[in-house]
């Protein structure tokens, strides 16, 4: 077995130990589950310093499946990948270690669904075959589902409903867009769901728009995109706190890199007709995100439209289609990760200790929780992007990408981070600072070591990301350049792994007259200076 396939199936292999651990022994649970998460998380180190910039895919396995239908287990990651399965492992272990004193009932499901989850979440960002994609991007539904519907909130059956509704409406567009192209993919020698024989299809111009469009449905509603985003801070609010983490640091995720991996690459001249639509969207999801927030007076709720407004930045640093903006797209996912994965665990900690989420119910609580408004302080700042933090870094080549492409959307969004301090420093201010209004916010305890050790793996990274974030980008930049190629239509060239190579059938991509409506000629390769900002930030 592969190091990948056991970062794929380790998690559902103990989950499955977890569901038939005896029940008079479930004092042991929460060790097994922290054992394991701890031992996925070791073991993906190892992609992180085995891995060679610039190498493409590696750590691949290929074994045949369903050879009839062309359908293997293809696995492999790239500088795309690398992080998000990091972040992943890494997450996962917080979720585990943060839901010993909040969860108390029902504790072998729980954590057999969060392993679970893992599982869903790995497989669909490392696999190289569509349909494997296809079985983990579903698949991971199911432990969401439970996780909310089971542990969440009052209105947790509703939340779960919309949320699971919602997914599985974009990705019935998604399948059948999927068929089609296996269909097309045929030749005289039958189909194919290799995702590098696809990289070199020649589809036609006008079925693109329509693949594009179902791919790209899909994955909006997942990151979620203005106007697909109303499931969200519904699941947010009603979820524990564990599984808001891992809806906002890794499930969104998957949205934004299903764009980068499949709708992008896979359809460039779909990408290029909706690219004015996008830019829009992006733009408005930014805006209208910092100002719903701005009038929420519910902690929770307020951290979840953030994450509107943020990821509306990872998609504008994708249509700025250079490598600065791309860089900036792909290093903002883990930065958004990062940093409101900790926020909702810091309110999931406040909330075991109040059990109110609203910010009129505190006031004052730095006095008696120095720690843990510390901790909430450096998060909101990396939030909302203060130089030395991730978040910074992250925005700024975003916002330098997309100036070089189209000035005014990226002036507006940049004119929006005002907003983002706003909502953010004024949350600090009305919870942590002034007198204590509320008499019983005097006695509350402050963060205890097993907390305190949950968020410091993501304090360092708030520091580490924004003052050298040199490591991150070198391991992404190249890969990102080869996404760029393939993203540009006049430039689009088949490029496939040695241990990949395309079948006969697969037909090769013409080119196409040069095409300045998207991008300007100037990018069409990316420059010194583009690479030397990407790679030399910090």
């Amino acid at each position: 077995m592969g190091l990948l396939s056991f970062l794929i199936f380790f998690p559902a292999l103990i989950g499955v130990l977890l569901l038939v651990w005896p029940n008079e022994r479930q004092h042991q649970v929460r060790t097994i589950a922290t054992a394991a998460s701890a031992v996925q998380f070791i073991a993906s180190l190892w992609l992180w310093f085995g891995f060679i910039p610039g190498s493409g895919f590696q750590f691949t396995e290929s074994i045949d499946w369903i050879t009839r239908y062309g359908i293997g287990y293809r696995v492999g990651v790239d500088g795309i990948s690398l992080l998000l399965v990091l972040l992943t492992t890494l997450l996962t272990i917080i979720a585990v270690v943060s839901s010993f004193s909040a969860i108390q009932t029902g504790r072998k499901g729980y954590y057999a669904s969060l392993l679970f989850l893992e599982t869903g979440v790995i497989g669909a960002f490392v696999a190289t075959d569509v349909f494997l994609f296809y079985v983990f991007w579903e698949a991971m539904l199911i432990p969401m589902y439970f996780l909310i519907g089971i542990w969440g909130g009052d209105r947790r059956i509703y939340a779960t409903v919309k949320f699971v509704l919602y997914t599985m409406f974009g990705s019935l567009l998604m399948l059948v867009a999927i068929l089609w192209t296996y269909q097309y993919s045929g030749g005289t020698s039958g189909g194919t769901f290799n995702l590098f024989d696809w990289y070199g299809l020649s589809i036609p111009a006008t079925a693109q728009p329509w693949l594009f469009a179902a791919f790209a449905l899909a994955f909006a509603i997942k990151v979620p995109m203005f106007p697909f985003h109303t499931w969200l801070p519904d699941a947010h609010v009603e979820a524990p706190a564990a599984g808001s983490v891992m809806l906002a640091g890794v499930l969104l995720k998957l949205g934004t890199y299903g764009f980068l991996r499949f709708a992008v690459p896979l359809f460039p001249l779909g990408f290029e007709y909706f690219a004015d639509t996008l830019w829009v969207l992006a733009v408005v999801g930014i805006v209208y995100g910092a100002v719903m927030t701005l009038i929420q007076d519910d902690i929770k709720s307020l951290v979840a439209y953030s994450s509107v407004s943020h990821l509306g930045f990872v998609i504008l640093g994708m249509m700025a289609l250079n490598l600065v903006g791309a860089s900036g797209s792909l290093l903002q996912q883990v930065n958004h990760g990062i940093s409101t994965g900790a926020l909702f665990l810091l309110v999931g900690m406040i909330y075991e200790r109040r059990h109110t989420r609203k910010i009129a119910d505190y006031g004052g609580i730095f006095a008696v929780m120095p720690v843990f408004s510390i901790a909430f302080l450096i998060v909101a700042l990396s939030s909302i992007g203060l130089p030395g933090t991730n978040g910074f870094v992250g925005e700024f080549l975003i916002l330098l990408g997309a100036f070089r492409t189209r000035p005014i959307p990226a002036t507006i969004s940049a004119l929006a981070i005002i907003l983002a301090a706003g909502y953010m420093l004024w949350l600090v201010r009305r919870v942590f600072f002034g007198p204590i209004v509320h008499t019983v916010n005097e006695t509350i305890r402050d963060l205890s070591r097993r907390e305190l050790v949950t968020l410091l793996p993501l304090v360092i990274l708030i520091f580490w990301i924004g003052i050298y974030p040199k490591p991150f980008l070198d391991r992404i930049g190249p890969d990102l350049q080869l996404w760029l190629s393939r993203a540009r239509p006049q430039e689009m060239i088949q490029v496939a792994p040695k241990e990949e190579p395309a079948p006969a059938a697969v037909r090769k991509i013409p080119q196409h007259s040069p095409d300045t409506t998207l991008v300007p000629r100037r990018d069409a390769v990316p420059d010194h200076d583009d690479v030397a900002t990407a790679g030399g930030v910090g």
